[in-house]
């Protein structure tokens, strides 16, 4: 029988510890039972995981376990994407030493061991929160293997075309000074001065708006909409430029904007991209203000040698000064940051390695059609970010923890050694090329950048699928089901889908389940904010870990959801209540040996029906990822069907066999038994420590199983909607008495003199077997059964 309470803190550390022990998540490489396999988003090692991480992996893990509970063979990995910019900035805040103040080598000495240390707390983590993660099946996106599948992914796309290197205007974060990819740009409203100031063209004034006046000396046109009337006459001709006097050509292009600012628009080498694209559009000339360090270039009058805000607050003094400024205003406008750290980003001019993909969008659009997204509306995401794309993939990073690129620059002609395929890994700056340059020179100079940390994670289902090693396995080509972040369509899914069409020819997964995030006062949680309150190990000593796994099912799947510690409370009153309803059933089974009974009483055939039915809903929302709707389908069954009306009407069946019969009670023995076995597998994938709690304590000396985790759901099946909407007139009926007694202010222990029910003719045989049940349960001393519209009469 189970105790009075539930001791969480010390059954988590015993069943943890038990399927570690016997293997319960193994997944079994020669099984022949279908594979389910899961790409899980290795967490980026860039601070601690707070609660909204608990909420989206929490949800797919749930995914694994009901398939797991389906009978197939699941696939379930845990990765850690342990390189690339967020890992060194995470490095360079615990250390306190920026990363180009130490020797690269030392520097990814350091980030090793944070990294390390991190993933272990990780992996506690999860653990704690009864993940069935395979562990055997873990990978780092720094270790070996992956970093030789990353750079076979590159050699493979230098070989086909796709990857390139290119001397451009590239997007610039002066802060991590780097280049990085429009993916990873996010648009900042900001505060800033709008002037307007006089160029001058044949003498007449034409006033030009601008927010980056520090950008004068590198303009090279000024352009108008070509129906732009006021300006229709000075098309063609030059226009000199205030302060500087230098003269620029004055040319149309339609995206010059009639309505913004005073419809002349000057294009600077590089404001934002619109200057890029003129730029490359009318092949105008290149004049460099801003450096990769973020300092104005020492050629530029006036402002050489100072920082980006400082020359702008200088150029607009100079202005002043020499009566240029005809308008001033402060405004908020939209600028582009750099999502890993926040500042502002610039174009400059930089070569850089890039995979083509502008002239695949076609082919990227129709790899969504093949794949199907939960919640639908996510695809409209993608499809939008594809079809909006402007730059091709920029892949190289001028930083120092990352997958190096596999070459050398010839000293001599400049070109490109690649390593060979069975070098790899390689790290150029420690080997040398595999032979000399096809010029004959044998000295060369090893590429010094590393690939975008993406350029590897967008390879998870090939490095799962261990992707041109010995061990390949084929079946994991494509994988049943990619989980992830909506915000992190635009760059993990994509970029995901990109690779497994260059490498494949094929989509990455079949299903993707995307999963929305946690806000706190209406702001998304996340480690740069450090806004995410108690953490998860303080949350689960609280609350334990079923607790937090309970709440992370509160919503709709792809929706945010707000934080309250409140909501933690409502999943403790469920813990509580599962475990006192199973403790009650216990007190019941304590001796018995299930076996079906020669007929079920019509109560317990509606309870066993009620758990088929609720079965069957279940699994069809959890096949579309819906783990939210179906706890709410398994809720409905375990308080309003299981707790709040059949056990209230089978207690005095099973306390009181001598009034009842003994064939009476063994049909309720049964069905308490089977109900209450189904009841714990549908919330096993939910709470997996309580019920196997429950499960060993009640079921296991029955079943051959192990774990409640290795048992099956019930198959699905035709349902008898007469004995379904039976146990739901059985229901109305007591609703009605019990409703009576609140109105009338009476216990609900009270008795009635006489009830007079009218129902359906159907029912009234089942009802009349269920009588004495009734009788006990409402506490009427007298019945009287009528066919009819349904209806009670109460008499006290």
């Amino acid at each position: 029988m189970l105790g009075k309470k539930y001791d969480f803190r010390n059954a988590e550390k015993r069943h943890l510890k038990s399927w570690m022990d016997e293997g319960i998540y193994r997944f079994d490489p020669e099984s022949i039972r279908e594979i389910y396999s899961i790409d899980t988003p290795p967490p980026t090692v860039s601070g601690s995981l707070h609660i909204g991480h608990i909420f989206s992996y929490t949800q797919a893990e749930m995914i694994a376990r009901f398939h797991r509970m389906q009978g197939r063979n699941v696939y379930y990995p845990m990765g850690f994407d342990d390189n690339g910019l967020p890992t060194e900035r995470l490095v360079e805040k615990e250390i306190g030493i920026p990363a180009s103040q130490l020797p690269r080598e030392e520097f990814i000495r350091r980030c090793m061991e944070v990294v390390e240390k991190y993933e272990a707390e990780y992996k506690n983590l999860w653990q704690s929160l009864g993940f069935s993660v395979d562990w055997d099946l873990s990978y780092q996106t720094i270790s070996p293997v992956a970093r030789r599948i990353s750079q076979r992914s590159f050699l493979d796309l230098v070989r086909s075309g796709r990857a390139y290197l290119e001397e451009t205007p590239v997007l610039w974060c002066t802060t991590c000074g780097t280049s990085i990819a429009q993916a990873e740009l996010e648009s900042r409203e900001l505060e800033t001065r709008f002037i307007t100031i006089p160029f001058v063209v044949e003498g007449r004034e034409i006033p030009v708006a601008t927010t980056r006046p520090e950008l004068l000396y590198g303009c090279v046109a000024l352009f108008v909409h070509p129906e732009d009337s006021r300006y229709a006459d000075i098309t063609g001709k030059m226009a000199r430029v205030p302060l500087y006097g230098f003269e620029v050509p004055v040319m149309a292009d339609p995206r010059a904007s009639m309505e913004k600012g005073t419809g002349a628009v000057m294009c600077c080498t590089f404001g934002d991209t619109t200057d890029l694209e003129w730029f490359q559009e009318h092949k105008l000339p290149y004049k460099q203000v801003i450096m990769q360090d973020g300092m104005i270039s020492g050629n530029v009058p006036h402002i050489g040698g100072l920082k980006v805000e400082e020359a702008r607050s200088r150029i607009i003094g100079l202005l002043e000064e020499n009566g240029l400024i005809r308008k001033s205003e402060g405004i908020i406008h939209s600028v582009s940051v750099h999502e890993r750290c926040g500042k502002t980003i610039e174009i400059i001019p930089s070569r850089q390695w890039f995979i083509r993909i502008m002239d695949q969008k076609e082919r990227l659009l129709e790899a969504a059609d093949k794949i199907q997204w939960y919640p639908p509306s996510m695809k409209t995401r993608y499809q939008l970010w594809v079809e909006n794309l402007k730059w091709d993939w920029c892949i190289s990073r001028q930083r120092y923890f990352g997958v190096p690129f596999p070459l050398w620059y010839c000293k001599a002609c400049g070109s490109a050694i690649f390593a060979r395929d069975e070098d790899l890994p390689v790290n150029p700056l420690d080997t040398a090329p595999p032979h000399p340059c096809g010029c004959g020179c044998q000295e060369y100079v090893p590429e010094s950048a590393v690939m975008d940390t993406w350029a590897t994670s967008a390879l998870t289902p090939l490095i799962n699928a261990k992707w041109g090693e010995k061990q390949e396995d084929g079946r994991l080509i494509p994988m049943t089901m990619r989980t992830q972040a909506h915000e992190i369509i635009r760059t993990w899914a994509f970029y995901t889908i990109a690779k497994s069409l260059f490498h494949t020819g094929r989509i990455p997964w079949r299903d993707i389940m995307v999963c929305g995030f946690v806000t706190v006062d209406g702001q998304k949680i996340s480690k740069s904010k450090n806004n995410a309150g108690y953490s998860p190990a303080e949350l689960i000593a609280r609350y334990s870990a079923d607790g937090l796994r309970y709440w992370a099912t509160s919503c709709r799947l792809g929706t945010d959801t707000q934080f309250s510690e409140n909501e933690l409370k409502a999943s403790q009153r469920f813990l509580t209540k599962l475990w006192n309803a199973a403790r009650f059933c216990s007190i019941h089974l304590k001796d018995y040996v299930p076996s079906e009974p020669a007929s079920l009483y019509p109560l317990d055939a509606w309870i066993l029906e009620r758990c088929r039915e609720t079965t069957m809903k279940a699994r069809a929302l959890l096949t579309r990822y819906e783990v939210g709707a179906a706890r709410s389908e398994v809720d409905i069954l375990f308080w309003k069907d299981f707790c709040d009306n059949y056990l209230e009407l089978v207690k005095d069946r099973l306390y009181k066999p001598e009034v009842h019969g003994e064939e009476a009670r063994s049909s309720a023995r049964y069905a308490l038994y089977c109900s209450l076995s189904t009841i714990l597998k549908l919330y096993a994938i939910y709470v997996p420590f309580i019920t196997e709690e429950i499960w060993q304590h009640i079921c296991r000396k029955h079943e051959k199983e192990h774990s409640i985790h290795q048992t099956l759901w019930m198959d699905d099946g035709r349902l008898s909607r007469d004995l379904l909407e039976f146990g739901e007139a059985v229901k109305a009926v007591l609703g009605e008495t019990r409703r009576y007694k609140s109105e009338h202010k009476l216990s609900q222990k009270a008795g009635f003199e006489h009830l007079a029910i009218r129902m359906e003719k159907r029912f009234i045989p089942w009802f009349r077997r269920s009588m004495k049940d009734f009788m006990a349960c409402s506490g009427a001393r007298d019945i009287t059964l009528q066919e009819g519209p349904a209806s009670v009469e109460i008499r006290e």
